[in-house]
């Protein structure tokens, strides 16, 4: 019964017999027993499957049998832009690692060498303080400018300094002798607008002139707000907060973070806030601050050329954008530890300081006319202040908050930070918990990420269950009726032949295997990898033609004297792809890609690969389940075998295509005695 799910939605393996036919586990291995020692002089030397003349290795099967061979062109020159990422598209968490892994043992290997190497080493240990705080400080600086902007934009729509047309209405009132403590906002510096058009600061025509000046610059601003977006950068349009998440995620949107965006989000930011809509800046500060961490961290290579690494840059950046957007560092560290940003931040403040601020009001009513209750008796004395309306207000704002965004400790902290009341812990922490319980009976998905899900981003909760019993042979591609498992050969096929198959699918990846008659797996080759590296082949190397070999294995094969110059691929080969069986469980597919950050996991039945899935598939099966979708399959085929044999009732066999096409069993038809017989005696 160990595969008894791999065809319970009617497929059936033409190879089903070679599968069955080996007596153990070690059979269906090729090669097994045999160690090879490689003698080189460098681990790395090996990278490419071959090495330099002069280099050799032994391979011995139980230590009797040696041989020796010349292994060729190991150090390829690294080809330009694989390993890249295409827009749209999920970065390998763990290719971005090894990567890293490698350049630091490398870094480390020759930092003895010379100064200027140690040098090198200790530029590359500093770089991460060193963005960081580049980040810190940009950060700080614009978030201060964007304060001193929208402040001075704001008082504009009122009227103007004369003596000095940069200064708000507050800084120019600051050097007059002739104002007073109850009338500190009026000076003869400052002038209405009605001032300075009709040349009267009081009556009904006034009034109505400052009502349309003020109605005048707000439309203008909200209005160049929206054009310069529109026009130059649409990327900065709203808070930005559910694209950083899923960037951080490890999606690829190109420029949303580039320089373009950080300048329109900037000027846009001061308008936007100025023209008096209802929305507070501290929400984009968080993407402007993302959006600094980003260009500074294309000056060091460390981050410039890891996408992994490069989010560690950008989660400490959307810290720093907390910090200047609330005053807030500890607070905004916590924020980015337990929830990458996240929330509507001032509109849900404001509706939660309203009602907080209404039941405070409420309460203190009661208690002054009903002083004498056991909940006021032994507080409230008669005629005393017991009750403070604004305490409810802070309690209220972080309460509404909390259930918006679902952070608990982070926001504590936050307002603790902005208030300095520390005797208030208490309650905030009652009742933040109190409304993410509320918010999460009604679903766990906070506000962002609801947008997230509605935008379409590939973006894994943490914090969503599964609880589906179902496995990964039910969420593989290919499904039925779907086109047959597209797959490279590793050394079998011509670059003609690696063309098409880009050109006729839109697949980003493709598992290579042995061959067509063994479908071990041997890597997985991106899509984007083999286009640049075909490319790049047909214009530095000579003798690279459409029917020329390509080889993705370590040896390249005996070829004809007139065969054209085979290409060497093994470079660009994922070696270890992540796979899981046919068995694993869903709820384990799930977690690891959300746990490694995986782009996708091929399935396999003892080393042959049957099929594929994605992020894509994992969202798309997670939605089914959301929705109570029934399962793939009718749950009779759960409870029946379904493997037919590899040759038909009349003897001969079934057709196949490159060893890895399901074929739908015919539903309707009853099993010939034959085939009940092979089914009913089948033990996996």
């Amino acid at each position: 019964m160990e595969s008894e799910q791999l065809f319970h939605r009617g497929y059936y393996r033409n190879s089903y017999n070679s599968i069955t036919s080996a007596s153990s586990d070690e059979e269906l291995l090729d090669g097994a027993g045999v160690i090879m020692d490689f003698q080189t002089s460098e681990d790395d030397n090996l990278l490419d499957g071959d090495a330099v003349v002069g280099t050799h290795y032994t391979m011995t099967n139980g230590g009797s049998i040696n041989s020796s061979t010349h292994l060729l062109d190991l150090l390829d020159e690294p080809i330009p832009g694989v390993g890249t990422y295409d827009d749209f598209h999920t970065i390998d968490w763990v290719r971005e690692k090894c990567k890293d892994r490698e350049r630091h043992r490398r870094i480390n290997s020759k930092k003895k060498e010379s100064a200027w190497e140690m040098t090198k080493s200790l530029y590359d240990a500093w770089s991460g303080w060193l963005v960081v705080t580049l980040t810190g400080l940009a950060s700080g600086a614009l978030a201060g400018l964007i304060d001193i902007a929208a402040d001075w934009m704001t008082d504009l729509k009122e009227g103007i300094c004369l003596s000095a047309l940069w200064y708000n209405h507050e800084q120019c009132c600051w050097g007059s002798n002739e104002t007073t403590f109850e009338e500190r906002d009026k000076c003869p510096q400052w002038k209405t607008w009605a001032e300075l058009i009709l040349g009267q600061a009081e009556g009904p025509g006034s009034y109505i002139m400052n009502y349309i000046m003020y109605i005048f610059w707000a439309l203008s601003f909200a209005f160049l707000a929206v054009s310069l977006v529109k026009v130059f950068a649409p990327y900065a349009c709203g808070s930005g907060i559910p694209e950083i998440k899923t960037i951080l995620s490890g999606f690829i949107i190109r420029g949303y973070l580039g320089k373009w965006t950080l300048m329109i989000k900037t000027i846009t930011l001061v308008l936007a806030v100025a023209s008096g809509l209802s929305l507070g800046k501290e929400g984009p500060l968080v993407h402007v601050a993302c959006c600094c961490g980003n260009i500074f961290s294309y000056l060091f290579p460390k981050y410039s050329t890891n996408e992994a690494k490069k989010r560690e840059v950008l989660s400490a950046a959307s810290a720093a954008g907390v910090s200047v957007a609330f005053g807030a560092p500890i607070g905004g560290v916590l924020f980015s530890l337990e929830e990458v940003p996240s929330g509507l931040f001032i509109p849900s403040m404001a509706i939660g300081a309203i009602a907080g601020r209404i039941v405070g009001i409420a309460v203190e009513q009661l208690a002054y006319y009903h002083h004498d209750w056991f909940i006021f008796k032994e507080w409230c004395e008669v005629g005393a202040d017991c009750i403070t309306p604004g305490l409810y207000a802070m309690v209220g704002a972080a309460a509404c908050l909390g259930g918006v965004t679902r952070m608990t400790v982070s926001l504590v902290v936050i307002v603790f930070e902005l208030t300095g009341g520390l005797e208030y812990i208490v309650p905030l922490m009652a009742a933040v918990m109190t409304s993410k319980w509320v918010g999460d009976a009604f679903g766990r998905e906070g506000i962002y990420e609801a947008h997230i899900r509605l935008n379409g981003y590939p973006f894994l909760d943490a914090k969503e269950e599964f609880t589906h019993t179902t496995l990964a042979a039910d969420v593989m591609r290919p499904r039925r009726n779907d086109p047959p498992l597209a797959v490279l050969t590793q050394d079998n096929m011509t670059v003609d032949d690696i063309e098409n198959m880009i050109n006729e699918t839109s697949y980003n990846g493709f598992p290579v295997i042995m061959s067509k008659e063994s479908q071990r797996l041997v890597g997985f080759a991106l899509r984007r990898d083999l286009t640049i590296a075909i490319e790049s082949a047909r214009k530095k190397q000579e003798g690279i033609i459409g029917s020329s070999r390509v080889c993705f294995a370590q040896h390249t094969p005996s070829l004809p004297a007139e065969s054209p110059r085979p290409l060497k691929l093994r470079s660009i080969l994922d070696m270890s792809p992540f796979t899981v069986t046919d068995h694993t469980p869903m709820e384990i597919v799930v977690d690891i890609f959300r746990k490694l950050g995986l782009r996708q996991c091929l399935v396999t039945h003892n080393g042959i690969v049957l099929g594929i899935i994605t992020k894509k598939n994992i969202l798309e099966h997670l939605e089914q389940v959301k929705q109570h979708v029934e399962p793939l399959a009718p749950p009779w085929h759960y409870n029946k075998k379904r493997y037919p044999p590899a040759y038909g009732p009349d003897g001969k066999p079934r057709p196949r295509f490159n060893n890895v096409q399901l074929n739908p069993i015919d539903e309707e038809r009853e099993e010939t005695e034959e085939e009940v017989h092979l089914l009913n005696s089948t033990t996996l």
